[in-house]
């Protein structure tokens, strides 16, 4: 309260304070007012409910029954999201309204203690004891940290906490997140974090919900927010307790200890023995000098997080955790693991940095799902063909190191095709190496033809003169990816057809040296829906991309607008992009945007000295929003007349515009620099619209 007192809300500083506790409301507004939030109508806790019950729309028949339920939620939202979250799971008008009649409401306390006995409700409502058991066992993390759905299921998985699956083709993963889904869906979960993939893949706990862990779980977990050991408990998992403490667990729990989680605490060598049945060991955050040998005699160990760590190499002991399932090494000191590695043969995610060498023999690691890199060599046991047998790999695959690979019949023994659930690629070459025939390289990325639904590809100081043909041709379909990276590919003189590619919404193009024009061929136009010239139908090309990144391209001269061929309707050009970006480009004399970029809301021109005019089609991109011009030295005349929808404009080195800027009141930023020969700047009223006032300013 001293620290929020100096603080004046005249200078700017706003403070505001949330609390669910009276005490400090009662502390807090002796300085600040209080406000006390009122209660959800019983409409509004409706809507919240019926927004997690129905996926895709409710059905009247159960809005009475959802309105009569909604009346117990007592105007709380979390209330109200835990409930629709349990109304989920039940899919009848029966089912509903067996809920509603059920005896559960009677055992409700008082309204403001409503809460807990409703977030009760929904773990009670989970359909399995495994399930349950999930659910108690992230009480383990600390609250509001964020928890990471691949990290969380392999925790599960270490515990043994899946029941076995009569679908013998379902992985422990594939159970893990089923599971993860619905404690999601369940309101157990929130502030879900998306992927690219449009999957969740990280998410919080409520506070009042990792309380109902911790309550669930208590009798079995020792963590610093329980407090002290009680030593009538059997205690099966640590987290956050000082080695002190460790030491002080009774023999008969140390032995059957399941999880550790170790503080910022130094750790002596002789302690891990006493916890032979440890599934689990985190010592990211233990001081720790060197590897204890010991850890070999961990042998239910399933899980071993030693990231961060200063020692300079793993004992060859390693090899001996014939059971671990997840090794996570990254940001380490030692440079390579042991040979014994190859020993793990039940090892299904590994994680290690870039610059870590891997054993020979990877092949035997076959139950391996995630492998971040893998760097080819020359020797037997580091060449390619060793992701043959890696049959289960999942996720991203990145393959370094690809000049060590000879011909596309030693490049098709990786088998790249048969890995079915490699969603993310990524092929690179050294970047720096002397290269003797460009023919080779471009055999070589023919032969690792990859699995066709793959969703994104990347690919890196390729030497060949032409990209392969499962890029090329459109008898070989690529229509899963959603992103595509060609960097470093210095010796390509086309880009290969990309517009007809259905789900493509990011693509960056970098250091193409000897791409000299950006023809028909890029927009893919004879290759989409196989529309025939005689069709009325509009085509589409890059029907769903919004980024556009080209950089780099030293010698690339024209970008072509798409053909209009013999079809009666021009084709619709880049209808979604909201981001395009040429950089380093200075050879570029005309940019093609069009009129159909109606959804182009931000535009970067830099270092492009041959552009002599900025795009006509840019006056039909009504949704621009922020347009960089830098170092343009071949634009000449005076600047366009800029539309209300600009908010921030940048334009440094271009001393060949001249005259008046005329700029929109709407503007919110404005930066100029080097740019002699503007001789004002000039704001002109939004019609019908109040005037903003300019937060940046700058004049150089």
């Amino acid at each position: 309260m001293e620290c929020l007192s100096k603080l004046s809300s005249a200078k700017g500083s706003k403070i505001m304070v949330t609390t669910r506790k009276e005490k400090v409301a009662l502390t807090s507004e002796r300085l600040l007012p209080r406000h006390v939030l009122g209660k959800l109508s019983g409409d509004e806790c409706w809507s919240i409910m019926k927004n997690r019950a129905f996926t895709n729309g409710s059905d009247p028949e159960f809005d009475t029954i959802g309105r009569e339920i909604a009346e117990n939620c007592g105007g709380v939202p979390l209330v109200a999201k835990v409930l629709g979250g349990i109304l989920h799971t039940k899919k009848s008008v029966e089912e509903w309204s067996s809920f509603k009649n059920s005896k559960i409401w009677d055992n409700l306390l008082k309204e403001e203690d409503r809460i807990m006995p409703v977030l009760r409700l929904s773990f009670d409502n989970l359909e399995s004891p495994s399930l349950k058991q999930c659910f108690a066992y992230c009480s383990m993390f600390e609250k509001d940290v964020e928890i990471q759905r691949d990290n969380l299921i392999q925790l599960w998985m270490a515990q043994g906490l899946f029941r076995a699956s009569h679908d013998e083709s379902k992985d422990m993963e594939d159970i893990g997140n089923e599971y993860f889904d619905i404690l999601l869906q369940s309101s157990l979960f929130q502030d879900a974090t998306m992927s690219d993939d449009g999957i969740v893949s990280k998410c919080k706990m409520h506070d009042l919900v990792h309380d109902l862990a911790e309550h669930v779980s208590k009798s079995k977990s020792l963590t610093r927010d329980l407090g002290g050991i009680d030593n009538t408990l059997e205690i099966r998992h640590a987290a956050r307790v000082s080695t002190f403490d460790l030491g002080q667990i009774p023999k008969r729990s140390a032995g059957k200890l399941r999880s550790l989680f170790f503080d910022y605490d130094e750790v002596p060598i002789n302690i891990l023995p006493r916890f032979k049945a440890l599934r689990f060991l985190d010592l990211r955050n233990a001081y720790i000098e060197e590897f204890p040998v010991s850890v070999g005699r961990l042998k239910h160990l399933r899980y071993l997080d030693i990231s961060n760590k200063t020692f300079k190499a793993l004992p060859k002991s390693i090899g001996k955790l014939y059971n671990l399932q997840t090794l996570r090494a990254t940001n380490c000191a030692f440079k390579e693991y042991p040979k014994e590695l190859q020993n793990l043969i039940n090892l299904r995610h590994i994680y290690f940095d870039e610059d870590i060498k891997f054993p020979k023999g990877i092949s035997r690691l076959n139950c391996l799902r995630t492998l971040p890199y893998f760097s080819v060599g020359n020797e037997i046991g580091h060449q390619i063909e060793e992701l043959a047998g890696l049959k289960q790999l999942k996720g991203q695959l990145i393959v370094r190191n690809l000049e060590h690979v000879k011909n596309g019949e030693e490049a098709k023994k990786a088998k790249l095709e048969d890995k079915t659930k490699v969603c993310h690629l990524e092929f690179k070459w050294t970047a720096d190496r002397l290269t003797t025939d460009n023919n080779e390289e471009e055999d070589v990325l023919e032969g690792l033809r990859p699995y066709l639904e793959l969703k994104s590809l990347s690919i890196e100081n390729f030497m060949g003169v032409k990209f392969p043909s499962w890029m090329m041709s459109g008898s070989l379909p690529l229509n899963n990816l959603k992103k595509i990276q060609l960097l470093g590919c210095c010796k390509c003189e086309v880009v290969p057809p990309l517009g007809h590619l259905p789900n493509l919404t990011e693509l960056e193009i970098r250091g193409m040296a000897n791409l000299k024009c950006i023809g028909a061929e890029f927009y893919g136009y004879g290759l989409v829906y196989n529309v025939a010239t005689t069709s009325k139908e509009t085509i589409t090309l890059f029907p769903a991309l919004k980024v556009l990144h080209i950089f780099d391209c030293g010698d690339l001269i024209e970008w072509k607008e798409a053909p209009l061929s013999n079809l009666p309707n021009r084709p619709d050009t880049l209808p979604l992009l909201e981001e395009l970006t040429i950089e380093r480009c200075p050879s570029l004399e005309l940019i093609p945007i069009t009129q159909g970029m109606a959804s182009l809301r931000e535009l970067k021109i830099e270092y492009c000295g041959r552009l002599s005019r900025l795009p006509s089609g840019l006056k039909s991109c009504t949704s621009l929003q922020k347009l960089n011009i830098h170092n343009c030295h071949g634009l000449s005349g005076s600047f366009p007349c800029l539309w209300a929808s600009i908010l921030k404009l940048s334009i440094q080195s271009c001393n060949g515009l001249s005259g008046p800027l005329s700029v929109w009141a709407s503007l919110l930023e404005l930066s100029i620099g080097s740019c002699n020969n503007l001789t004002s700047i000039e704001r002109q009223r939004v019609p019908h619209c109040l005037s903003s006032e300019i937060d940046n300013l700058e004049l150089q």
